[in-house]
């Protein structure tokens, strides 16, 4: 019997069942004003958003919402969006995704918050408890 394997690029959205999606398990997760890390049990709406990885991109939905594409890989070289944060006794460098996917997750979670990716200088420390 095979087993399917899945990841979750964002902490509290679908997963997806691809091996290439390894890479950017919890790569994303979702903040609130106070850069507090948000989870399904806070934002029960993240529950709804469909993730998969489509042509180098982070392809979302949810329903009554337009897709929102978020590239995979990008440089993170503009310390402007860079913060850093205290999630679980664990500091990470983020990245803030923008004002767009700001909107929509705001929108879709039915409060202001923010898409932030962990920085790749972050990566060592990588694990969440959910």
């Amino acid at each position: 019997m095979n087993q399917t394997i899945s990841f979750q690029p964002i902490l509290g959205c679908s997963s997806v069942a691809s091996e290439s999606a390894e890479t950017y398990h919890h790569r994303w997760f979702v903040i609130n004003d106070d850069k507090q890390l948000m989870t399904v049990k806070q934002l029960p709406g993240l529950a709804q958003v469909e993730v998969s990885l489509k042509f180098g991109q982070l392809a979302l939905r949810s329903p009554g919402m337009m897709r929102l594409d978020v590239p995979l890989d990008v440089i993170e070289d503009d310390d402007s969006v860079r913060e850093t944060l205290n999630t679980q006794g664990k500091v990470f460098d983020v990245v803030d995704e923008g004002d767009l996917p700001a909107a929509w997750f705001s929108n879709v979670c039915g409060q202001s918050c923010r898409l932030v990716k962990v920085h790749p200088d972050s990566l060592d420390r990588l694990s969440f408890d959910t």
